[in-house]
């Protein structure tokens, strides 16, 4: 089976379109047919459905497409692996981030690497946690930061950092300015429930975990908007629109935190974990173990400042 044509049909499977995939490979349309046509009379299988609105995996293409990603992917870890014999800690790392660190550690991220791994690719992707787990499934990440994550068999895990949630209200803009400046007082869950609350949609992992402290004393939150975006709930209740439950460090994206009021929830607290998470059924090599060595610096460094 050659290489090459497996990386062209693996191309083709994922982005639907041999048009799109010529594009992206830079390998004339006709070419690229004619080498995954080569591939499916080596293994006596269609593997592809082509119709006018791109081509779709057949049963055989599916389970070649989960084999062949692995095998891209090996392949590429061979090679990461001889360059870091010679020294160089090259090749890509992948890395998934949750909306809430992505705009906070991006640029003080991709400044670690230019610093410390010079000769490596960063690739970064933004996104919830079920986005997350499937790129780890399939390989199209490397390592990836997750909220409160499933135990599971094909992951494992290392603790970032362990936080609070904490009650985001509008601030007071009637308050005197020495009553602004006096940490508010800690404020019982059940208080929270009954507040208009602004929250992400399920299965967001904030979402599930405030609902589940709730359900500990008998309480549901009261959710008038789902708002998917963490600036954009800042926004919200910048506005006066209604209160977030998110960790402290979210306000950083702000340039102040002034137009809020931040409170302590207890009885019970909300306790978020910030864990890094990679695959335990593909071997990780020198530049991915120094990736999340870097990764995990640079999330400290930002959310405890």
């Amino acid at each position: 089976m050659d290489l090459k044509q497996l990386e062209y049909f693996v191309r083709v499977a994922e982005m639907g379109s041999f048009t799109r995939a010529s594009v992206a490979l830079d390998v004339a349309q006709p070419a690229l047919s004619r080498q995954i046509r080569l591939l499916e009379v080596e293994l006596r299988q269609n593997l592809l459905t082509r119709n006018g609105r791109g081509a779709i995996p057949t049963e055989a293409g599916k389970l070649l497409l989960e084999h062949g990603r692995g095998i891209l992917h090996q392949v590429a870890l061979t090679r990461e692996e001889l360059n870091a014999s010679r020294g160089a800690l090259a090749g890509k790392v992948s890395i998934g981030l949750p909306p809430s660190l992505s705009k906070l550690i991006t640029v003080p991220l991709v400044k670690a690497f230019k610093q410390h791994m010079p000769q490596a690719q960063l690739m970064l992707t933004e996104g919830f946690s079920l986005l997350m787990h499937e790129g780890l499934r399939v390989g199209n990440l490397d390592m990836c930061v997750l909220y409160n994550p499933d135990q599971s068999s094909d992951l494992e895990m290392s603790t970032l950092h362990e936080d609070e949630l904490v009650l985001i209200s509008p601030a007071d803009a009637a308050a005197s300015s020495k009553a602004r400046k006096k940490k508010p007082e800690p404020v019982h869950l059940a208080d929270v429930a009954t507040l208009p609350l602004i929250l992400p949609s399920r299965p967001n992992a904030f979402r599930i975990l405030i609902e589940g402290e709730m359900m500990t004393i008998g309480k549901r939150p009261n959710v008038i908007f789902e708002v998917d975006g963490l600036n954009a709930i800042l926004s919200l209740v910048k506005e006066g629109m209604g209160h977030a439950v998110l960790p402290s460090y979210t306000l950083s994206n702000f340039e102040s935190d002034s137009p809020f009021t931040v409170k302590a929830i207890h009885s019970p607290s909300i306790r978020s974990h910030l864990m890094l998470v990679w695959s335990s059924r593909r071997p990780t090599t020198q530049t991915q173990k120094r990736a999340m060595e870097i990764l995990s610096g640079v999330v400290l460094k930002a959310i405890d400042r």
